[in-house]
């Protein structure tokens, strides 16, 4: 745990138990990560028993969100930790809660794969896998981030979420122009909008775990701060 310079204040078997659940979320975060490349591969390639292994696969996600949130109560219980370490257990619990959700969305997506569209409703899944790729890459930047727990990095992406709510709000309109176009189409459209709203959920849930990272290194609180308000001082400490 070198590259997270916690050997300074924890020693012998705290320090592997700190180790395991950390490899236990990042583990948890692969399979999540495979989990939502797999649905968009489902939605693109129409891939029904693909889509039917990511439904499947999100007990997987659930039972490794359970197995991790009672490894930490108990390093709580037994350690009783304090300062960093604390900070460490915390930042876990919460982490792996987002992943979860962020499984559940890739089910969510999965499921357009079994759904029944017509070629001329093939543009709207173009456009919702165009921001599914985007979301796609800040999960996998945004695990990287943790498992190196890497500030600079959290804060960059912290600032892509940005991008992700004007992907949703571009494609949003071009949803609703697409029903007001063809009213026999707002079933399916209707599918595809609140995919695109999990997916741009999916980006809340990255910014969530970047502040995170920045709880654990920093010691410092950012939710519902104004990016404005915590970037220069986080920098500066």
């Amino acid at each position: 745990m070198d590259n997270m310079n916690l050997s300074r204040h924890i020693s012998g078997q705290f320090n592997q138990e700190l180790e395991h659940v950390r490899n236990m979320v990042l583990t948890m975060g692969g399979l999540v990560e495979k989990q939502l490349d797999d649905a968009i591969r489902a939605v693109h390639d129409r891939d029904g028993n693909l889509a039917e292994k990511v439904v499947e696969g999100d007990r997987q996600v659930n039972a490794m969100e359970v197995a991790i949130d009672e490894e930490c109560t108990r390093i709580i219980a037994k350690r009783q930790p304090a300062a960093s370490d604390l900070r460490l257990v915390i930042a876990i619990i919460k982490t792996i809660a987002d992943l979860e959700r962020i499984g559940d969305t890739a089910e969510r997506i999965a499921k357009i794969a079994l759904g029944s569209y017509e070629s001329s409703h093939m543009t709207l899944l173009v456009s919702l896998e165009s921001m599914a790729h985007h979301v796609l890459k800040m999960v996998r930047d945004t695990l990287d981030a943790f498992a190196r727990m890497d500030v600079d990095a959290a804060l960059t992406l912290h600032a892509e979420d940005a991008r992700v709510d004007r992907e949703y709000e571009s494609l949003f309109r071009e949803l609703m122009t697409y029903m007001m176009e063809d009213p026999r189409s707002i079933p399916k459209v209707i599918e595809v909008m609140w995919a695109a709203r999990a997916l741009e959920r999916i980006g809340d849930r990255c910014q969530n775990i970047c502040e995170y990272i920045i709880y654990f290194v920093k010691g410092k609180d950012v939710r519902h701060i104004a990016r404005a308000d915590f970037e220069m001082d986080i920098k500066g400490q």
